[in-house]
């Protein structure tokens, strides 16, 4: 099969890595992908977005199938598009993808389905969203509707900063993305991340992770896309992802399904889980990043066998058989992320990174510049590693970083501390 994955970020080089290993893979493109992906596919300089570059490529090129990575394309109508060219694709309609490109549809989804999640309302104007906040107690959690890269939420523990980020939002902080905002109550417990495939009727769980959304040690400054992440998360056992199940993930496929909009593709379910009761927080419409990446290392070759079952229709027989080893990943980025950082940037090492034991880097901000990988991005890489235990996952993977040569990149040094417990 020629095949063309969508995005240019880590979550798409792990998409690369696991199909490249698959004997049903022929050709491999990525559109546009980078430094690392260029390792394994052949990259391509074109818009993901661009729906009709895409299908005029998709035909050019014999491309038997397309694997949407990251949102962007989702909300683009891109998988419309190629469906509607009679190409084979993985990833939801727009309509369905909804669930994550509209805090508020998934919320109102979730309350036409009985799915347990946070009391919320929206609001699309600073003062009615001021006068909701009178009326109840911190710590509040503002959202901006729309897509924002994984950085349009606040949770904020004093009224002052929610109505800062309200103002930011409100204001043009994320652009069309905050011009309404969901203002939802806070949730305790542990946050944990549920992957199911889907086909509109069917569902089938890929795997669990837990991901460290804040950019600094102990859970530290602003929100980002992600700073790493491990599977499977401890706190998702078969009783919270049997109940999770139950009463969140099939229910919504159903009204999806009464609404006329069936999802087909990865589902991503963002849960908080208190005394064994797990409660929505987000959905997202694919793999989540970084989490992909030690999703990947877990199933191998098998991610693609997974793909595969939803497109051709066979993912009522589909049951992953991944590895049971356990994963961690580690993000490195530019100093300054999430805010402004510099790119360009030599990065070196990585050869004697990548011969530690159990160790793969996958790269999200990166390109070939006179023969060398450069930074070109603000998260740059994700190094992650498997071992027999988490512990000695997190060791790996920490040892690799500690080979990397980028004076401009930082990580975070606590990856994995709930389930280690330091």
């Amino acid at each position: 099969m020629n095949i063309l994955i969508l995005g240019g970020g880590g979550r798409e080089h792990a998409l690369a890595w696991a199909i490249r290993k698959h004997p049903a893979c022929g050709r491999l493109f990525c559109a546009p992908g980078n430094g690392g992906i260029a390792a394994q596919a052949e990259c391509l300089a074109i818009d993901p977005c661009a729906a009709a570059d895409v299908v005029a490529q998709v035909r050019a090129l014999a491309i038997d199938l397309v694997v949407i990575g990251p949102e962007a394309p989702l909300a683009a109508g891109v998988s419309d598009a190629l469906a509607g060219a009679g190409v084979a694709v993985f990833g939801p309609s727009r309509a369905a993808a909804r669930l994550e490109t509209s805090k508020s549809f998934a919320k109102a989804v979730c309350d036409a389905a009985g799915a347990p999640t946070a009391a919320w309302a929206r609001f699309d104007a600073l003062e009615p969203a001021r006068a909701h906040l009178a009326g109840r107690q911190p710590p509040f959690v503002i959202k901006a509707d729309g897509l924002a890269a994984g950085k349009g939420v606040v949770v904020a523990a004093q009224r002052d900063e929610a109505e800062a980020a309200l103002r930011d939002m409100l204001g043009g902080a994320f652009g069309t993305a905050g011009a309404a905002v969901v203002i939802e109550d806070f949730l305790p417990g542990e946050e944990a991340s549920l992957f199911v495939l889907a086909d509109g009727t069917d569902a089938v769980v890929l795997g669990s992770a837990q991901d460290h959304k804040r950019a600094f040690d102990g859970d530290r400054g602003p929100n980002t896309g992600g700073m790493g992440a491990y599977a499977p998360a401890p706190v998702m056992t078969a009783e919270v992802e049997s109940r999770a199940m139950a009463e969140i993930v099939r229910p919504v496929l159903a009204e999806m399904v009464r609404r006329g909009t069936p999802y087909r593709g990865v589902l991503y379910a963002g849960l908080m889980i208190a005394d064994g009761a797990p409660r929505l927080v987000e959905f997202n419409a694919r793999l989540g990043d970084p989490e992909a990446q030690v999703l990947a290392l877990q199933a191998g070759a098998g991610l693609f066998d997974a793909i595969l079952a939803v497109t051709g229709g066979r993912l009522g027989d589909f049951r992953p058989d991944w590895s049971p080893r356990p994963a961690l990943g580690v993000v490195m980025a530019a100093r300054g992320y999430p805010g402004r950082y510099a790119t360009g940037e030599p990065i070196g090492g990585l050869q004697a990174a990548a011969s530690v034991p159990g160790v793969t880097i996958f790269h999200a901000g990166t390109r070939i510049e006179a023969g060398r990988i450069v930074s070109a991005g603000g998260r740059v890489l994700t190094v992650c590693a498997t071992a027999d235990t988490l512990a000695e996952a997190r060791d790996r993977a920490y040892a690799a970083v500690d080979r990397i040569d980028w004076p401009g990149g930082f990580c975070r040094r606590d990856i994995g501390w709930r389930a280690l417990g330091s």
